[in-house]
């Protein structure tokens, strides 16, 4: 599932700063990432910037390459039994941000303190 805009509980997208307050990479996008729980499942969530590199020309392959440098660097694991914990049906649960240039090359991660790092 992918949406596009901030959403109430997303990070700041395509900002200009990364984590350590340095310049960002400007040939970079920045997606936010989170959960969203339903009733029946987990959906993981990509948060596009509206002025992204025309370079992702595949939506699909972009949110798979998102995806899979969130688990890289998470236990998927347990993130999900902690989320199955605290949080309520219909919310979304922000893990972060992920940088990435359209070649795939990560550039930056930023995740929130509740992730469960790998």
């Amino acid at each position: 599932m992918t949406e596009t805009g901030d959403g109430d509980d997303a990070p700041a997208a395509g900002a200009d700063i990364d984590s350590e307050g340095d310049a960002a990479d400007p040939d970079a996008d920045t997606f936010g990432v989170g959960i969203h729980v339903t009733e029946t499942e987990f959906q993981f969530v990509v948060h596009v910037p509206a002025d992204i590199d025309s370079g992702w020309s595949d939506p699909d392959a972009f949110q798979r390459l998102v995806e899979r440098t969130v688990w890289e660097r998470l236990d998927r694991e347990a993130t999900l039994r902690r989320i199955a914990k605290e949080a309520e049906t219909g919310e979304t649960v922000t893990l972060g941000r992920v940088s990435l240039r359209p070649d795939g090359t990560v550039t930056d991660v930023d995740f929130r303190e509740t992730a469960v790092p790998a």
